[in-house]
């Protein structure tokens, strides 16, 4: 029989001398959960890479190690770069959003915004009249187009002009707590909106000052301790290539399967060494996305139930409430008691560059078991960092905050190494190993999908375009006229589409 002292003290939930308390947790599975607070990991400088790894790029129009800590935040509450926008210049923080492509800031008074882009104030913001509004996996924004110059403290040297998106309403888009007034959308124009002939802040970027396409991004949040005021999480957006000291070992490269969003492929999972056994394209139904928005892992509904499945199989804790791994309790132990020990490691095989091999992401539980609140000084409480989903498998903040990932927009690829500040009491939460033969899911894991969004984008414009050609022919039709003769021999201009129409 297991001990006492084996056991966790409390399991979503614990006792005082009086009553049962238990404890709830208010949960967002997408975006931007604002109710955790993540601490920040101390940077270790030595690393080794190859590719993209270079202190500066050869133009000299970027210095990286400027841009090393140019990230606060957490993942509950995001990372946010500081931005200038407009003459004179007004300062934001700005989220840092590979799963979108517009840049949007708020532009009018909110109770979560402490400041907002005034745009009477800016001698050089353009307004173009065009009304634009984002729904994200959690909350919404409506607003109107424009663009202004930008410049970044700590980023590429310059000032550019972009299209900026200015918020003037919005529903559980900021959130209590948030220290950002923006968000900066890093994926391709195919997810901007309106349309993708709004082109994005980082297309912007490349083409004014001639820096590599790539950029690389580091998270420092992991969910060891909480962070606080003097401490904050921090993390580093490496804009035009890689900087060698946020990383450890060698980069391994993913293809971009569809530029839209970073959709990879996920070729299979394992929870504590042993495979699900799913068939692969359920990892990928309806895509597998790489995105620094999302707060969590998220899985589709069959994975994420296989996942939990497994978890508690090979977990050491017994009789563990379904409340903790939907969302919706926290489990609490005795301050100096670590949970981690009772939970597998959690790995995701992605497909190598070379197709017919792949290479293992693995997650310690310091990644997925995630401390978010201290009671009473007594009790540290933890939730899962994982969540269910039903539009695909997304490798959320959980997993990133565990690597150094470089998306490598030039080659088509997404590149993972070890983070430099993925550790907790000197030990790594985070390996990456390969290469693996992909056996048996050497092609068409992602066969079958729905229709998906650049897709659709092609054959809504070709409707349009039919339309419109018909449309043309209609008033071709009512406008020319028709020269016909009346027995009489008189000349009439009525068509014979206006005569006949259905009424």
């Amino acid at each position: 029989m297991m001990s006492v002292r084996s056991l966790p003290l409390l399991c979503l939930c614990f006792w005082s001398s009086e009553s049962l308390y238990r404890v709830p947790l208010k949960m967002f599975s997408g975006k931007l959960d604002s109710s955790v607070l993540l601490s920040a990991l101390k940077r270790n400088q030595s690393a080794s890479g190859d590719g993209l790894s270079l202190a500066s790029d050869l133009a000299g129009n970027v210095n990286f190690l400027s841009m090393v800590d140019n990230l606060e935040g957490d993942a509950g509450r995001g990372y946010y770069l500081q931005m200038v926008i407009g003459t004179p210049g007004q300062t934001l923080n700005i989220l840092v959003d590979t799963g979108s492509s517009n840049f949007a800031v708020a532009a009018a008074t909110h109770p979560y915004v402490s400041t907002y882009f005034n745009r009477a104030l800016s001698s050089t913001y353009k307004p173009s009249g065009k009304s634009v509004s984002v729904r994200y996996t959690q909350g919404d924004w409506q607003g109107e187009l424009g663009s202004d110059f930008i410049s970044i403290p700590q980023g590429p040297n310059g000032t550019i002009v972009i299209n900026i998106a200015a918020i003037l309403t919005s529903d559980g888009f900021f959130l209590p707590g948030i220290n950002w007034q923006g968000i900066l959308g890093l994926a391709y124009p195919l997810l901007a909106r309106p349309d993708p002939s709004v082109e994005p802040f980082f297309d912007s970027l490349v083409k004014q000052t001639g820096i590599p396409d790539v950029f690389s991004l580091q998270m420092c949040g992991a969910g060891i301790s909480a962070s606080t005021a003097t401490n904050p999480a921090d993390g580093s957006l490496i804009m035009g290539g890689l900087e060698p000291t946020l990383y450890r070992g060698s980069m391994w490269y993913t293809p971009i399967i569809q530029e839209w969003y970073y959709q990879v492929e996920v070729l299979k999972l394992e929870v504590g060494g042993k495979n699900l056994h799913l068939d692969c394209r359920e990892y990928n139904s309806d895509k597998a996305i790489v995105d620094s928005g999302t707060t969590l892992l998220r899985l589709p509904v069959k994975v994420f139930d296989a996942v939990v499945e497994a978890i508690t199989q090979m977990s050491m804790i017994q009789d563990f409430s379904s409340g903790f791994f939907s969302g919706t309790k926290l489990a609490c132990w005795m301050k100096g008691e670590s949970p981690w020990g009772f939970f597998p490691k959690i790995s995701i095989y992605l497909r190598a560059t070379n197709t017919s091999q792949s290479f293992r992401l693995t997650i310690l539980p310091q990644l997925y078991i995630q401390l978010v609140a201290d009671m009473d000084g007594t009790l540290n409480c933890f939730r899962f960092g994982i969540s269910s989903s039903t539009n695909g498998l997304v490798i959320g903040a959980t997993v990133m905050e565990g690597f150094y990932v470089a998306f490598d927009r030039a080659h088509k690829r997404v590149g993972f190494a070890v983070s430099a500040c993925a550790e907790g009491n000197g030990i790594p939460v985070a390996e990456i190993s390969g290469p693996f033969l992909a056996d048996g899911v050497a092609s068409g894991c992602t066969d079958g999908l729905r229709l998906q969004e650049p897709l659709m984008w092609v054959v809504a414009y070709t409707l349009m375009a039919l339309c419109a050609l018909v449309l043309l022919i209609l008033l071709a039709l009512i406008v020319v006229p028709c020269r016909c003769r009346r027995r009489d021999g008189e000349i009439t201009d009525e068509s014979s589409l206006v005569r006949n129409r259905i009424k």
